[in-house]
Protein backbone atom coordinates (compact mmCIF):
# COMPACT_ATOMS: atom_id res chain seq x y z
CA UNK A 1 0.00 0.00 0.00
CA UNK A 2 2.77 2.41 0.97
CA UNK A 3 4.64 1.49 -2.21
CA UNK A 4 1.58 2.37 -4.29
CA UNK A 5 1.21 5.75 -2.62
CA UNK A 6 4.94 6.43 -2.97
CA UNK A 7 4.80 5.59 -6.68
CA UNK A 8 1.77 7.81 -7.18
CA UNK A 9 3.49 10.69 -5.37
CA UNK A 10 6.50 10.39 -7.68
CA UNK A 11 4.32 10.32 -10.78
CA UNK A 12 2.35 13.30 -9.50
CA UNK A 13 5.61 15.18 -8.93
CA UNK A 14 6.78 14.38 -12.48
CA UNK A 15 3.50 15.67 -13.89
CA UNK A 16 3.56 18.87 -11.82
CA UNK A 17 7.20 19.49 -12.73
CA UNK A 18 6.52 19.04 -16.45
CA UNK A 19 3.45 21.24 -16.28
CA UNK A 20 5.17 23.99 -14.28
CA UNK A 21 8.19 23.99 -16.60
CA UNK A 22 6.00 24.19 -19.71
CA UNK A 23 4.02 27.10 -18.24
CA UNK A 24 7.22 28.95 -17.30
CA UNK A 25 8.74 28.40 -20.72
CA UNK A 26 5.47 29.52 -22.28
CA UNK A 27 5.40 32.87 -20.47
CA UNK A 28 9.05 33.55 -21.31
CA UNK A 29 8.67 32.55 -24.97
CA UNK A 30 5.49 34.61 -25.41
CA UNK A 31 7.54 37.66 -24.40
CA UNK A 32 10.45 36.69 -26.63
CA UNK A 33 8.24 36.00 -29.65
CA UNK A 34 5.96 39.02 -29.27
CA UNK A 35 7.94 41.95 -27.84
CA UNK A 36 8.74 43.58 -31.19
CA UNK A 37 5.25 43.01 -32.59
CA UNK A 38 3.71 44.35 -29.37
CA UNK A 39 5.92 47.44 -29.40
CA UNK A 40 5.05 48.26 -33.01
CA UNK A 41 1.31 47.70 -32.65
CA UNK A 42 0.56 48.59 -29.02
CA UNK A 43 3.50 50.79 -28.00
CA UNK A 44 4.38 48.40 -25.18
CA UNK A 45 6.83 45.53 -25.71
CA UNK A 46 5.42 43.68 -22.70
CA UNK A 47 1.78 43.86 -23.82
CA UNK A 48 1.32 40.13 -24.55
CA UNK A 49 3.74 39.09 -21.79
CA UNK A 50 1.74 40.86 -19.07
CA UNK A 51 -1.56 39.51 -20.38
CA UNK A 52 -0.15 35.99 -20.48
CA UNK A 53 1.02 36.31 -16.87
CA UNK A 54 -2.47 37.39 -15.83
CA UNK A 55 -4.04 34.57 -17.87
CA UNK A 56 -1.71 32.03 -16.26
CA UNK A 57 -2.48 33.27 -12.74
CA UNK A 58 -6.25 33.12 -13.31
CA UNK A 59 -6.08 29.70 -14.99
CA UNK A 60 -3.92 28.25 -12.21
CA UNK A 61 -6.42 29.59 -9.68
CA UNK A 62 -9.26 27.90 -11.55
CA UNK A 63 -7.27 24.64 -11.72
CA UNK A 64 -6.65 24.76 -7.96
CA UNK A 65 -10.31 25.38 -7.14
CA UNK A 66 -11.49 22.61 -9.50
CA UNK A 67 -8.92 20.19 -8.04
CA UNK A 68 -10.47 20.68 -4.58
CA UNK A 69 -13.96 19.70 -5.76
CA UNK A 70 -15.52 16.25 -6.06
CA UNK A 71 -15.05 15.03 -9.62
CA UNK A 72 -18.42 13.24 -9.44
CA UNK A 73 -20.05 16.66 -9.14
CA UNK A 74 -18.81 17.50 -12.64
CA UNK A 75 -20.06 14.18 -14.00
CA UNK A 76 -23.42 14.50 -12.26
CA UNK A 77 -24.07 17.91 -13.81
CA UNK A 78 -22.27 17.18 -17.10
CA UNK A 79 -25.34 17.90 -19.24
CA UNK A 80 -25.84 21.32 -17.67
CA UNK A 81 -22.12 22.21 -17.81
CA UNK A 82 -21.79 21.18 -21.45
CA UNK A 83 -25.03 22.96 -22.33
CA UNK A 84 -23.64 26.18 -20.83
CA UNK A 85 -20.45 25.84 -22.88
CA UNK A 86 -22.50 25.04 -25.99
CA UNK A 87 -24.58 28.17 -25.39
CA UNK A 88 -21.36 30.20 -25.39
CA UNK A 89 -20.52 28.58 -28.73
CA UNK A 90 -23.92 29.66 -30.02
CA UNK A 91 -23.27 33.26 -28.92
CA UNK A 92 -20.34 33.43 -31.35
CA UNK A 93 -22.98 33.79 -34.08
CA UNK A 94 -24.65 36.79 -32.42
CA UNK A 95 -23.66 40.16 -33.94
CA UNK A 96 -22.31 42.53 -31.32
CA UNK A 97 -20.97 39.72 -29.16
CA UNK A 98 -18.89 37.79 -31.66
CA UNK A 99 -15.44 38.73 -32.91
CA UNK A 100 -14.71 37.70 -36.49
CA UNK A 101 -11.10 37.10 -37.51
CA UNK A 102 -9.75 35.47 -40.67
CA UNK A 103 -13.24 34.54 -41.79
CA UNK A 104 -14.12 32.67 -38.59
CA UNK A 105 -16.34 33.74 -35.69
CA UNK A 106 -14.79 31.66 -32.89
CA UNK A 107 -14.49 34.39 -30.28
CA UNK A 108 -16.77 36.31 -27.94
CA UNK A 109 -16.05 39.84 -26.76
CA UNK A 110 -17.24 40.77 -23.28
CA UNK A 111 -16.28 44.35 -22.37
CA UNK A 112 -12.98 44.06 -24.24
CA UNK A 113 -12.20 40.56 -22.95
CA UNK A 114 -12.01 38.00 -25.77
CA UNK A 115 -13.07 34.42 -25.03
CA UNK A 116 -12.91 31.35 -27.28
CA UNK A 117 -15.60 28.90 -26.06
CA UNK A 118 -14.18 26.08 -28.19
CA UNK A 119 -11.24 25.78 -25.79
CA UNK A 120 -13.62 24.95 -22.95
CA UNK A 121 -15.89 22.65 -24.96
CA UNK A 122 -12.93 20.27 -25.46
CA UNK A 123 -13.29 19.29 -21.81
CA UNK A 124 -16.98 19.78 -21.03
CA UNK A 125 -17.92 17.44 -23.87
CA UNK A 126 -15.74 14.75 -22.26
CA UNK A 127 -17.87 14.82 -19.11
CA UNK A 128 -21.01 14.09 -21.12
CA UNK A 129 -19.26 11.41 -23.18
CA UNK A 130 -18.04 9.51 -20.10
CA UNK A 131 -21.47 9.40 -18.48
CA UNK A 132 -23.18 8.54 -21.78
CA UNK A 133 -20.90 5.72 -22.93
CA UNK A 134 -20.40 4.18 -19.49
CA UNK A 135 -24.15 4.02 -18.85
CA UNK A 136 -25.36 3.51 -22.41
CA UNK A 137 -27.00 0.16 -21.76
CA UNK A 138 -28.62 1.39 -18.54
CA UNK A 139 -30.20 4.49 -20.09
CA UNK A 140 -33.63 4.43 -21.65
CA UNK A 141 -34.26 5.69 -25.17
CA UNK A 142 -35.14 9.27 -24.21
CA UNK A 143 -32.07 9.64 -21.98
CA UNK A 144 -29.84 8.34 -24.77
CA UNK A 145 -31.28 10.89 -27.17
CA UNK A 146 -30.74 13.69 -24.65
CA UNK A 147 -27.07 12.83 -24.20
CA UNK A 148 -26.53 12.26 -27.93
CA UNK A 149 -27.91 15.73 -28.72
CA UNK A 150 -25.64 17.26 -26.08
CA UNK A 151 -22.67 15.56 -27.77
CA UNK A 152 -23.60 16.33 -31.39
CA UNK A 153 -24.74 19.96 -31.15
CA UNK A 154 -21.25 21.37 -30.36
CA UNK A 155 -19.89 19.62 -33.47
CA UNK A 156 -22.46 21.36 -35.66
CA UNK A 157 -21.63 24.76 -34.16
CA UNK A 158 -17.88 24.18 -34.50
CA UNK A 159 -18.27 23.43 -38.21
CA UNK A 160 -20.43 26.51 -38.74
CA UNK A 161 -17.92 28.82 -36.99
CA UNK A 162 -15.80 27.23 -38.66
CA UNK A 163 -13.24 25.58 -36.34
CA UNK A 164 -12.15 22.29 -37.85
CA UNK A 165 -9.20 22.00 -35.45
CA UNK A 166 -11.36 21.92 -32.33
CA UNK A 167 -13.86 19.72 -34.22
CA UNK A 168 -11.07 17.18 -34.81
CA UNK A 169 -9.82 17.29 -31.21
CA UNK A 170 -13.35 16.70 -29.88
CA UNK A 171 -13.96 13.85 -32.32
CA UNK A 172 -10.81 11.95 -31.39
CA UNK A 173 -11.20 12.59 -27.65
CA UNK A 174 -14.80 11.32 -27.66
CA UNK A 175 -13.67 8.29 -29.68
CA UNK A 176 -11.00 7.67 -27.03
CA UNK A 177 -13.61 7.84 -24.25
CA UNK A 178 -15.85 5.48 -26.19
CA UNK A 179 -12.99 3.01 -26.68
CA UNK A 180 -12.13 2.96 -22.95
CA UNK A 181 -15.74 2.76 -21.80
CA UNK A 182 -18.27 -0.06 -21.60
CA UNK A 183 -19.94 1.08 -24.82
CA UNK A 184 -20.77 -2.01 -26.99
CA UNK A 185 -17.96 -2.69 -29.44
CA UNK A 186 -20.36 -3.50 -32.29
CA UNK A 187 -21.57 0.11 -32.13
CA UNK A 188 -18.16 1.65 -31.49
CA UNK A 189 -16.37 0.53 -34.65
CA UNK A 190 -19.25 1.38 -36.98
CA UNK A 191 -19.72 4.79 -35.31
CA UNK A 192 -15.99 5.56 -35.49
CA UNK A 193 -15.76 4.71 -39.19
CA UNK A 194 -18.89 6.75 -39.93
CA UNK A 195 -17.39 9.67 -37.99
CA UNK A 196 -14.17 9.48 -40.01
CA UNK A 197 -16.12 9.60 -43.26
CA UNK A 198 -18.10 12.61 -42.04
CA UNK A 199 -14.89 14.34 -40.94
CA UNK A 200 -13.24 13.72 -44.32
CA UNK A 201 -16.35 15.01 -46.11
CA UNK A 202 -16.31 18.19 -44.00
CA UNK A 203 -12.58 18.59 -44.71
CA UNK A 204 -12.84 18.48 -48.50
CA UNK A 205 -16.21 20.29 -48.69
CA UNK A 206 -14.66 23.69 -47.92
CA UNK A 207 -12.34 25.00 -50.69
CA UNK A 208 -9.98 26.71 -48.23
CA UNK A 209 -9.43 23.45 -46.32
CA UNK A 210 -8.68 21.62 -49.56
CA UNK A 211 -6.28 24.43 -50.47
CA UNK A 212 -4.46 23.94 -47.15
CA UNK A 213 -4.12 20.24 -47.86
CA UNK A 214 -2.63 20.92 -51.31
CA UNK A 215 -0.31 23.54 -49.79
CA UNK A 216 0.90 20.98 -47.25
CA UNK A 217 1.83 18.63 -50.10
CA UNK A 218 3.82 21.34 -51.91
CA UNK A 219 4.28 24.66 -50.02
CA UNK A 220 6.75 25.93 -52.62
CA UNK A 221 4.03 25.97 -55.29
CA UNK A 222 2.80 29.21 -53.70
CA UNK A 223 5.74 30.33 -51.58
CA UNK A 224 4.52 33.94 -51.24
CA UNK A 225 0.91 32.96 -50.53
CA UNK A 226 -0.55 29.90 -48.84
CA UNK A 227 2.86 28.27 -48.38
CA UNK A 228 4.52 31.35 -46.84
CA UNK A 229 3.90 30.51 -43.17
CA UNK A 230 5.21 26.96 -43.19
CA UNK A 231 8.26 27.95 -45.28
CA UNK A 232 9.13 30.68 -42.78
CA UNK A 233 8.70 28.13 -40.00
CA UNK A 234 11.19 25.82 -41.70
CA UNK A 235 13.64 28.70 -42.09
CA UNK A 236 13.35 29.34 -38.35
CA UNK A 237 14.24 25.73 -37.52
CA UNK A 238 17.09 25.82 -40.05
CA UNK A 239 18.50 29.02 -38.51
CA UNK A 240 18.42 27.42 -35.07
CA UNK A 241 20.57 24.43 -35.96
CA UNK A 242 21.57 22.28 -32.99
CA UNK A 243 22.15 24.89 -30.25
CA UNK A 244 20.00 27.77 -31.50
CA UNK A 245 20.72 31.45 -32.08
CA UNK A 246 20.23 32.28 -28.40
CA UNK A 247 17.35 33.68 -26.30
CA UNK A 248 15.71 36.66 -27.98
CA UNK A 249 17.74 36.34 -31.18
CA UNK A 250 15.10 34.93 -33.49
CA UNK A 251 14.91 36.66 -36.87
CA UNK A 252 11.70 35.01 -38.04
CA UNK A 253 9.63 36.60 -35.26
CA UNK A 254 10.53 40.04 -36.66
CA UNK A 255 7.42 40.18 -38.87
CA UNK A 256 8.45 37.26 -41.09
CA UNK A 257 6.62 34.43 -39.33
CA UNK A 258 2.85 35.00 -38.84
CA UNK A 259 1.41 33.96 -35.46
CA UNK A 260 4.92 33.79 -33.98
CA UNK A 261 3.70 34.11 -30.37
CA UNK A 262 0.67 31.91 -30.90
CA UNK A 263 0.26 28.87 -33.17
CA UNK A 264 3.86 28.95 -34.45
CA UNK A 265 5.71 29.68 -31.21
CA UNK A 266 7.34 26.25 -31.46
CA UNK A 267 9.27 27.52 -34.50
CA UNK A 268 10.62 30.46 -32.49
CA UNK A 269 11.75 28.01 -29.80
CA UNK A 270 13.48 25.97 -32.51
CA UNK A 271 15.27 29.04 -33.85
CA UNK A 272 16.39 30.44 -30.49
CA UNK A 273 17.19 27.16 -28.73
CA UNK A 274 17.82 24.83 -31.65
CA UNK A 275 17.34 21.09 -31.74
CA UNK A 276 18.06 20.88 -28.00
CA UNK A 277 15.18 23.24 -27.24
CA UNK A 278 12.80 21.39 -29.54
CA UNK A 279 13.66 18.04 -27.95
CA UNK A 280 13.36 19.50 -24.45
CA UNK A 281 9.79 20.64 -25.14
CA UNK A 282 8.93 17.27 -26.70
CA UNK A 283 10.38 15.41 -23.70
CA UNK A 284 8.48 17.58 -21.22
CA UNK A 285 5.24 16.69 -22.99
CA UNK A 286 6.23 13.02 -23.02
CA UNK A 287 6.95 13.13 -19.26
CA UNK A 288 3.58 14.76 -18.66
CA UNK A 289 1.78 12.19 -20.81
CA UNK A 290 3.64 9.25 -19.25
CA UNK A 291 2.96 10.42 -15.70
CA UNK A 292 -0.68 11.21 -16.50
CA UNK A 293 -1.47 7.86 -18.11
CA UNK A 294 0.40 5.97 -15.39
CA UNK A 295 -1.61 7.71 -12.67
CA UNK A 296 -4.88 7.04 -14.51
CA UNK A 297 -4.06 3.32 -14.53
CA UNK A 298 -3.42 3.33 -10.79
CA UNK A 299 -6.71 5.01 -9.95
CA UNK A 300 -9.16 2.14 -9.53
CA UNK A 301 -12.32 4.16 -10.07
CA UNK A 302 -13.91 3.44 -13.41
CA UNK A 303 -15.22 6.84 -14.53
CA UNK A 304 -12.43 8.72 -12.75
CA UNK A 305 -9.72 6.70 -14.46
CA UNK A 306 -11.30 7.26 -17.89
CA UNK A 307 -11.59 10.99 -17.21
CA UNK A 308 -7.93 11.25 -16.19
CA UNK A 309 -6.71 9.30 -19.21
CA UNK A 310 -8.82 11.31 -21.65
CA UNK A 311 -7.69 14.66 -20.25
CA UNK A 312 -4.07 13.64 -20.79
CA UNK A 313 -5.00 12.38 -24.26
CA UNK A 314 -6.52 15.77 -25.16
CA UNK A 315 -3.40 17.63 -23.97
CA UNK A 316 -1.13 15.18 -25.75
CA UNK A 317 -2.93 15.21 -29.09
CA UNK A 318 -3.05 19.03 -29.11
CA UNK A 319 0.70 19.17 -28.52
CA UNK A 320 1.44 16.51 -31.16
CA UNK A 321 -0.77 18.16 -33.78
CA UNK A 322 0.71 21.62 -33.19
CA UNK A 323 4.28 20.33 -33.43
CA UNK A 324 3.36 18.35 -36.53
CA UNK A 325 1.90 21.44 -38.21
CA UNK A 326 4.81 23.71 -37.31
CA UNK A 327 7.33 21.11 -38.53
CA UNK A 328 5.41 20.74 -41.79
CA UNK A 329 4.39 17.14 -41.09
CA UNK A 330 0.66 17.99 -41.07
CA UNK A 331 -1.53 20.49 -42.96
CA UNK A 332 -1.63 23.97 -41.41
CA UNK A 333 -4.41 24.36 -38.84
CA UNK A 334 -5.16 26.85 -36.11
CA UNK A 335 -4.13 24.77 -33.09
CA UNK A 336 -1.93 26.23 -30.39
CA UNK A 337 0.71 24.52 -28.27
CA UNK A 338 -0.80 23.76 -24.82
CA UNK A 339 0.61 25.80 -21.90
CA UNK A 340 3.10 27.59 -24.21
CA UNK A 341 1.23 29.47 -26.95
CA UNK A 342 -0.29 32.86 -26.15
CA UNK A 343 -3.97 32.82 -25.26
CA UNK A 344 -6.09 33.03 -22.12
CA UNK A 345 -8.87 30.73 -23.36
CA UNK A 346 -6.37 27.99 -24.16
CA UNK A 347 -4.72 28.25 -20.75
CA UNK A 348 -8.06 28.34 -18.98
CA UNK A 349 -9.43 25.33 -20.87
CA UNK A 350 -6.34 23.15 -20.50
CA UNK A 351 -5.79 24.00 -16.83
CA UNK A 352 -9.47 23.40 -16.13
CA UNK A 353 -8.82 19.90 -17.51
CA UNK A 354 -5.74 19.52 -15.30
CA UNK A 355 -7.83 20.61 -12.32
CA UNK A 356 -10.32 17.82 -13.08
CA UNK A 357 -7.41 15.39 -13.33
CA UNK A 358 -6.19 16.24 -9.83
CA UNK A 359 -9.74 16.24 -8.47
CA UNK A 360 -10.00 12.56 -9.43
CA UNK A 361 -6.56 11.83 -7.98
CA UNK A 362 -7.44 13.54 -4.69
CA UNK A 363 -10.74 11.64 -4.44
CA UNK A 364 -8.95 8.34 -4.94
CA UNK A 365 -6.35 9.16 -2.29
CA UNK A 366 -9.07 10.07 0.19
CA UNK A 367 -11.02 6.92 -0.60
CA UNK A 368 -8.08 4.54 -0.28
CA UNK A 369 -6.67 6.25 2.81
CA UNK A 370 -10.05 6.06 4.54
CA UNK A 371 -10.48 2.42 3.55
CA UNK A 372 -6.97 1.58 4.73
CA UNK A 373 -7.61 3.21 8.12
CA UNK A 374 -10.93 1.39 8.58
CA UNK A 375 -9.43 -2.00 7.81
CA UNK A 376 -6.59 -1.49 10.29
CA UNK A 377 -8.72 -0.70 13.37
CA UNK A 378 -7.55 -3.08 16.12
CA UNK A 379 -10.20 -5.69 16.84
CA UNK A 380 -9.10 -8.15 19.58
CA UNK A 381 -12.04 -10.47 18.89
CA UNK A 382 -11.10 -11.01 15.27
CA UNK A 383 -8.59 -13.69 14.44
CA UNK A 384 -9.36 -14.07 10.78
CA UNK A 385 -6.35 -12.45 9.21
CA UNK A 386 -7.14 -14.17 5.91
CA UNK A 387 -10.21 -11.98 5.53
CA UNK A 388 -8.15 -8.79 5.41
CA UNK A 389 -8.14 -7.13 2.01
CA UNK A 390 -6.11 -4.03 1.16
CA UNK A 391 -7.92 -1.02 -0.30
CA UNK A 392 -6.06 -1.49 -3.56
CA UNK A 393 -7.32 -5.04 -3.91
CA UNK A 394 -10.82 -3.96 -2.94
CA UNK A 395 -10.82 -1.26 -5.61
CA UNK A 396 -9.25 -3.59 -8.18
CA UNK A 397 -11.97 -6.18 -7.70
CA UNK A 398 -14.60 -3.56 -8.54
CA UNK A 399 -12.73 -2.17 -11.54
CA UNK A 400 -14.03 -4.70 -14.01
CA UNK A 401 -15.13 -4.06 -17.47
Amino acid sequence: MNDDFSRMEKLSTYLKFSLGTLLTIGVIMVYSASYMYAKENFGNSGYFFIKQLIFAAIALGVAFVVSRTKYKFWLKFSLFINSAATFLLFLTFVPGLRTVAKGANRWLNFAGVTVQPGELIKYTILLVAIVFFENFEKFDRNTRIKYAVSLCLPFLLLILQPDFGTFSICFFSISFVCFLSSFPRKYFYSSFIAGLFIGCAVLVAAPYRLKRLLTFLDPWANAQGSGFQIIQSWIGFANGGFFGTGPGNSIEKLFYLPEAHNDFIFSVIGEEFGFLGVMSIALLFLFLIYAGFSLSLKVKMREGSILMATIIFVVGIQGALNMGVVLGLLPTKGLNLPFISYGGSSLLGNLFGIGLFFAVLRSYREKTTSSYSDNNIFNPTSGHSSSFQTPTNQASSSFTR
